[in-house]
C-alpha cells in the first residue's frame, strides 16, 4: 500500500499544483474583477470564461491531451519508445488544427456567441471585448495543455507544473497593473484582466515548448501523417471530448437558465462555482496521475497493479476533497466575502448557501474524477462518456429545466440537483470500474 501511495503522491502532486494554479488564476481574476467591477464584472468575466475554457476542456483538455496521456503511457509502460514518438507526433497535428479553428470561431463570432448564452446590454459589450483579447492566447494556451498530454504520458508531471507557475506569475501580477492602473500602467479594467490572461498564455507556451528536450523521444512537424495512428488517437479522444462535453455543456445550459434569475443570483452561482473549484483541481490532479500510471501498468500487463493505483488514488483524492467540504460548511460566508464588495450582502448570503450546498458533493466527485481517469488509462474511454452522458442529459438538465427554468426556485436549487447528480454518478461509475478491472484480471490470470 505504502508503495502506492509513494508513487502516486510523486505523479499526483505536481498536477494538483497544476490545478490549483489553474484555478488561483480564475479565482484572483473574478476576484480582482469583482472589487472593480461588481456584479458586471464578474457577471461579464465569468461568462466568458465558461464558454471558452469549455470548449478548451472538451477538445483538448479532457479530449485530445487526454487519450495522448493514455496512449504514450501505454506505449511507454510497453519499453515502446517508437511508437509513443510516433502517436506524440500524430497527435500535435491534430492539435494545432483544432486550436487553430477553435480560436478563429471564438474570434470572429464572439458577439454571436454570447447572445446565444442570453448575454444582453453592458454585460454582452464587456464580455464581447473581453473574449476577443482572450483568444490571443488561446491557441497558444491549447497547445500547450497539447504538450502537456505527452509529458504526464511518460510520468512527468513537473513540467506542466513548472509551466503553470509561470503563467500564474505573469498573469496574476499584469491583472493587478492593467486592472486597477498601478505603477504607471493604464487602468484598463476588464480589458486589462484579458490582456492579462492572453500574455501569460503565450509565455506559458513558450516555457513549455523549451522543455521538450525533457521527453525521452524527439517532437517534430515534419513526421509523416500516418492516418492509422491519428485514427487511434481520434478513437481515444472523442468519447472522453464527449464525456467532458456531457458534462460541462449540460453545466452552461444550467448557467443560462440561471441567467434568467436575474444578475443577483447569477453572481452568487459564479463566485461559488470560483470557490468550489479549489477543491476538485486535486481531484483533476489525482485523476490525472491515476490515468497515467494505470496506463504504464496496463503497458506492463499488470492488472492488479493498476487496479491497485486506481483505488489508492480515489481514497486519498476522497480525503482531500472531504476536507475542503468541511472547510465550504465553516467558512462559506467569509470565503464568498473575498469575491465581492461587501455592500452586496445579498450577493455573499446566496453564495454561502450555495456553498453550503455545495459541500455535500466534494467526496462522490472525486471518486468520479479518479475512476474515469483509470479507466480512460486503460483505453476505455466509452464508459466514463456514457455514463456522465446519462448523468448529466437525464437526471440533470431535466431537473434545472423544471426547478430552475420553469418554476423560478432559488439558486440554492441549482446546487441540490448538483449534488444528487454527483451521488448517482459516482455509484454507477464505482460499478462500472469494478466490473471492467475484475474482467481484467481474471481474463490475463486465465493465460
Amino acid at each position: 500500500m505504502l508503495k502506492y501511495v509513494k508513487e502516486i503522491l510523486k505523479l499526483a502532486l505536481p498536477a494538483v499544483g497544476e490545478m490549483v494554479l489553474y484555478m488561483l488564476i480564475w479565482i484572483f481574476d473574478t476576484m480582482m474583477v469583482g472589487h472593480y467591477g461588481g456584479q458586471a464584472g464578474v457577471s461579464s468575466v465569468a461568462l466568458s470564461s465558461e464558454l471558452l475554457y469549455t470548449f478548451i476542456n472538451i477538445l483538448m483538455g479532457m479530449g485530445l491531451s487526454i487519450a495522448m496521456t493514455s496512449i504514450v503511457a501505454r506505449a511507454m509502460g510497453n519499453k515502446n519508445v517508437v511508437l509513443a514518438k510516433s502517436y506524440a507526433n500524430q497527435g500535435i497535428k491534430i492539435g494545432i488544427f483544432i486550436s487553430s479553428v477553435v480560436t478563429v470561431t471564438f474570434f470572429i463570432f464572439a458577439e454571436n456567441i454570447l447572445s446565444a448564452a442570453n448575454a444582453e446590454g453592458e454585460i454582452l459589450k464587456t464580455a464581447v471585448s473581453y473574449m476577443r483579447i482572450c483568444c490571443s492566447g488561446m491557441f497558444f494556451y491549447m497547445c500547450a495543455n497539447m504538450l502537456n498530454g505527452i509529458f504526464r504520458g511518460c510520468k512527468d508531471t513537473k513540467t506542466p507544473l513548472y509551466g503553470a507557475a509561470v503563467m500564474n506569475v505573469v498573469n496574476l501580477t499584469f491583472d493587478y497593473l492593467l486592472i486597477f492602473g498601478k505603477f504607471g500602467f493604464p487602468e484598463m479594467g476588464i480589458r486589462g484582466a484579458a490582456a492579462a490572461t492572453a500574455g501569460a498564455q503565450i509565455l506559458y507556451f513558450v516555457f513549455i515548448f523549451t522543455q521538450r528536450n525533457k521527453l525521452p523521444f524527439k517532437i517534430s512537424l515534419s513526421e509523416k501523417i500516418n492516418f492509422k495512428e491519428m485514427k487511434e488517437l481520434i478513437k481515444l479522444a472523442v468519447p472522453s471530448a464527449m464525456q467532458e462535453g456531457a458534462s460541462s455543456i449540460s453545466r452552461l445550459l444550467g448557467i443560462m437558465m440561471v441567467m434568467n434569475l436575474g444578475s443577483l443570483a447569477f453572481s452568487a452561482n459564479q463566485i461559488t462555482v470560483t470557490i468550489e473549484s479549489i477543491s476538485f483541481m486535486p481531484g483533476w490532479g489525482f485523476s490525472l496521475a491515476c490515468t497515467a500510471l494505470v496506463g504504464h501498468s496496463i503497458g506492463e500487463k499488470n492488472f492488479r497493479q493498476a487496479k491497485n493505483y486506481a483505488n489508492t488514488s480515489a481514497i486519498i483524492s476522497a480525503f482531500v476533497m472531504g476536507f475542503f467540504s468541511i472547510i465550504f460548511l465553516i467558512f462559506s460566508e467569509e470565503l464568498v466575502s473575498l469575491f465581492i464588495k461587501k455592500e452586496e450582502a445579498e450577493v455573499i448570503r446566496l453564495g454561502s448557501q450555495c456553498l453550503m450546498i455545495g459541500a455535500a458533493q466534494q467526496i462522490p466527485m472525486a471518486v468520479d474524477m479518479v475512476l474515469a481517469g483509470a479507466l480512460k488509462g486503460s483505453g476505455d474511454t466509452k464508459t466514463p462518456f456514457k455514463v456522465a452522458f446519462i448523468c448529466n442529459w437525464f437526471i440533470r438538465l431535466p431537473l434545472m429545466y423544471y426547478f430552475i427554468y420553469v418554476k423560478k426556485m432559488p439558486i440554492t436549487y441549482f446546487w441540490i440537483i448538483t449534488v444528487v447528480q454527483w451521488f448517482i454518478e459516482a455509484g454507477i461509475l464505482i460499478y462500472k470500474y469494478r466490473k471492467k478491472f475484475k474482467a481484467m484480471i481474471q481474463k490475463n490470470e486465465l493465460k
